[in-house]
């Protein structure tokens, strides 16, 4: 019997993943290119105060709210609209944005939705 390799069995478990997000009624999926012009340059605000700033170099810092500190590392969109972001600490994670309505949400693999404030 044969072995696959583990980083061909890696990128396998990364694609089955990004499959894996839990849609809700109503949520519509953000086409990757859309997505990455969204989000180029631009500051995201959560509802607890938190922001994401996606450079357009592809530098991303999350500032947590209050006194929190930020977090930096490298944000990109896969080809099937995900987020992924490697951070410097050497942890990563991937989201999906998603229209519902007039709002744009963050949904986690874990599947916590995170919901994105307007613009004033």
């Amino acid at each position: 019997m044969r072995l696959l390799p583990p980083l061909v069995f890696c990128a396998l478990a990364s694609v089955l993943e990004a499959e894996e997000f839990s849609l809700s009624t109503g949520d519509t999926v953000v086409p990757a290119q859309v997505l990455a012009s969204r989000l180029s340059g631009q500051i995201l605000t959560f509802y607890d105060n938190g922001t994401s700033k996606f450079f357009t170099d592809g530098l991303y810092t999350y500032t947590y709210a209050g006194q929190g500190g930020t977090a930096y590392g490298y944000w990109k969109v896969t080809a099937d609209g995900t987020v992924c972001i490697d951070y410097i600490n050497g942890w990563s994670r991937c989201d999906m944005y998603v229209r519902n309505g007039d709002r744009l949400v963050l949904i986690t693999e874990q599947g916590d939705r995170f919901p994105i404030r307007p613009k004033d």
